[in-house]
Order: structure tokens, then C-alpha cells, then sequence
């Protein structure tokens, strides 16, 4: 980076301690000089783990935008907030990551790719797991064709018991969802990502609470109160593309189920397919009249493409983000590629509510 680039953090949080200010604080030329949260404990604890010297603390987003000396905001409040406190800071002037999803509603997502336009600054959304090696290397073979027309795919993250019982998880006004909007929206991210397809026509989809009124000391994060739960536990959806690729998503925090998945996928395409439900990348083909399946080395050096790294997904997502503000790449995670994950998360809902599909265009 060419110079000295000056961060403000607003949602001192689990995600802005878990993944934003300990990135930042690895990287050259980047001081995080204002921290803003509504319980002010916590921003004066992050100012004092990774603040530049003077750091300053806010309770008012307002008061840290205000300041003109801050190039770019990270958003990690409840989800709630993401649209307007981006709006705001796009319109200050500041470049903007905001952590996933982005927005709650397609409405709001396309407020914050209205201000990103009028502002001419760049917005991006917290998606790391484009930067997972396994999801570079399939994107990198869907670029060359590899695997023909995809026309059938899965996406998957399932917990048998994992509701996270801090913050405000379970809220349904804090937050818009439960596992869809903490969970889900990792795995449709990569998966549209992989396949570059971003043009929806239709969705159906289910969401459950069956075992939400039941907490029973099994939760690793501990027992939630069902007072307060007042997101779906589950959910699935059946997504059929324009072009007729059909995709089906499946969530959970909680469903008896023996199967306890990260963010999974599947591709079946015309020429070859790729899946990595066993851990690990597989590619599966035909050669020379046999049925083939192949495993890539997708560690450091053990592949070309990705000889050497040794970074994170998300020093990758952080530099892509960088990178793009001085242009020197395009940026990976674009709002419009953000708000194509929100409207399908929505329409998943909408479909369980009302009991009929949801068509787009």
C-alpha cells in the first residue's frame, strides 16, 4: 500500500476481535485509529489491544465518520445496522468493508450500492471463504472451463448443535436469521462464486424451530434461553438459476443429524464435478473409458497456482480489499455479489412464510 491508510472500527464485537483487528494488525501500513461501540468498555479494550498511540474511542458512529483523517470504516455491528451505518460512511467519504451478510433485505443492499455509486468510493462485504485455497483452485477451473456446464449444485454448512449464545445471534430484529444469515451465507457465497452465476429466477424454502424450546445442556456454547430465540434453527432451500442450474441449500444450528459440516459443497457439471463433503477438494471425471476422482495438494508449494502462500483467507480477502482502493485488482467481494446472496436468503424465508415460491425479475 502506498501510504499510511487510517481505520476506524465500529462493533468492537466477536467478529471484529475474532477476525478484522487481529488482520489488520499483521499488515504494514495500517493503523486502526478509532474504535466506536455502544458499550464503551469494549472499544476502550480494543483501543488499547490493537490502537494506534491517541487512539481514540466513540459511542457515536456519527463522531468517528465526522473524523477526516479516517480513510476507511470496518462495519461489524448486528446485522440491523449494516445498511444505514454504511450508507453513512460511504456518503463521509470512507471506504467500507462491512461483515457478511450484507444487509438483511435486498432493499437495503441495494440502498448501500447507491450510496457506494454516488460516493465513488468502494464497499466491500466480509466473505473470506472465496479466499479458501480449495475455492481459488475450482474458481481458477471453472475459468478454464473445466468442468463444462454446472448445472446442478449443493451448498451445506450443518451443525447438529451449534447455537452461538453470545451477542445477538437468536434475535430476529437484531440480526434478520438464525443459521441463514451466520452460516449459510458463507456457503451460497462461495458456491455463486465458484459457478459465476448471480441471476436467480426462483426460490422455494423451508425454515424450522422444532428444537429451539428445548434447550438440554448439549450446546457446545452453552444453553440458550428460548425467550430470546427468536430465529429459525434450520433451514432449507431449492434455487433455480436463469439459466436453469439448480442449486439446494441446507443450514442448521440444531437438527439431529449424525452429519457436522464447515462450508461444503458440491458441482456437477457436463464435463467433470468437484466436492469437498469429504474434508477435502475432490474432482471427479472420466478418462481413457474409467471413472476418475483426483485429490490437489492445495497446500503451500504443493501447487502451482498456489505456491508459497502461506496467508489466511482472510489476509487474502484484506488485501484483495486494499488492493482494489488503490486499483491494483478487482475487488472479489462486491456488493452486487453480496446482494444477489441477501435477496436468495430472503426469498428462502419469504417462501417458508407464505408456502409458495418466490420468482425474481
Amino acid at each position: 500500500m502506498a501510504k499510511l491508510i487510517k481505520i476506524g472500527i465500529i462493533g468492537c464485537g466477536g467478529i471484529a476481535n475474532g477476525k478484522h483487528m487481529p488482520t489488520l494488525a499483521k499488515m504494514p501500513d495500517v493503523e486502526m485509529v478509532a474504535f466506536c461501540d455502544l458499550i464503551p468498555e469494549r472499544a476502550e479494550k480494543a483501543a488499547k489491544e490493537y490502537g494506534a498511540p491517541g487512539a481514540k474511542v466513540y459511542t457515536d458512529y456519527h463522531e468517528l465518520l465526522a473524523d477526516p483523517t479516517i480513510d476507511n470504516v470496518r462495519v461489524l455491528t448486528q446485522n440491523r445496522c449494516h445498511c444505514q451505518i454504511t450508507v453513512d460512511a460511504l456518503d463521509a467519504g470512507k471506504d467500507v468493508l462491512v461483515e457478511k451478510p450484507m444487509s438483511v433485505t435486498g432493499e437495503e443492499a441495494q440502498r448501500m450500492i447507491d450510496a457506494k455509486n454516488r460516493s465513488g468510493r468502494v464497499l466491500a462485504v466480509g466473505y473470506q471463504h472465496k479466499f479458501d485455497s480449495d475455492v481459488m483452485y475450482v474458481k481458477a477451473d471453472m475459468e478454464k472451463e473445466a468442468y463444462g456446464e454446472v448445472y446442478h449444485a449443493k451448498c451445506r454448512v450443518l451443525r447438529r448443535r451449534g447455537v452461538p449464545t453470545w451477542g445477538v445471534f437468536t434475535s430476529a430484529y437484531e440480526n434478520g436469521a438464525g443459521p441463514l444469515f451466520d452460516i449459510a451465507t458463507h456457503s451460497l457465497d462461495a458456491l455463486l462464486y465458484m459457478m459465476d452465476n448471480y441471476r436467480p429466477r426462483m426460490v422455494v424454502g423451508v425454515t424450522y424451530d422444532k428444537l429451539k424450546d428445548h434447550p438440554d445442556g448439549t450446546n457446545p456454547f452453552g444453553n440458550w434461553d428460548p425467550k430470546t430465540f427468536t430465529v429459525e434453527d434450520s433451514a432449507f432451500g431449492f434455487i433455480v438459476m436463469e439459466n436453469g442450474a439448480s442449486i439446494i441449500l441446507e443450514c442448521s444450528w440444531l437438527l439431529n443429524t449424525m452429519e457436522k459440516t464447515g462450508v461444503k459443497y458440491l458441482l456437477c457439471g457436463t464435463k467433470a464435478g468437484a466436492d469437498n463433503f469429504s474434508g477435502k477438494l475432490r474432482i471427479n471425471t472420466t478418462n481413457n473409458g474409467r471413472l476418475v476422482e483426483t485429490y490437489p495438494d492445495l497446500s503451500a508449494g504443493g501447487v502451482a497456482f498456489f505456491e508459497g502462500q502461506t496467508q489466511s483467507n482472510v489476509d487474502l480477502e484484506q488485501r484483495n480489499f486494499f488492493d482494489a482502493i488503490e486499483g491494483k485488482a478487482a475487488l472479489v467481494n462486491t456488493p452486487e455479489r453480496g446482494k444477489v446472496v441477501t435477496d436468495i436468503l430472503e426469498a428462502i424465508k419469504a417462501s417458508s412464510e407464505n408456502g409458495k415460491p418466490i420468482y425474481f425479475g
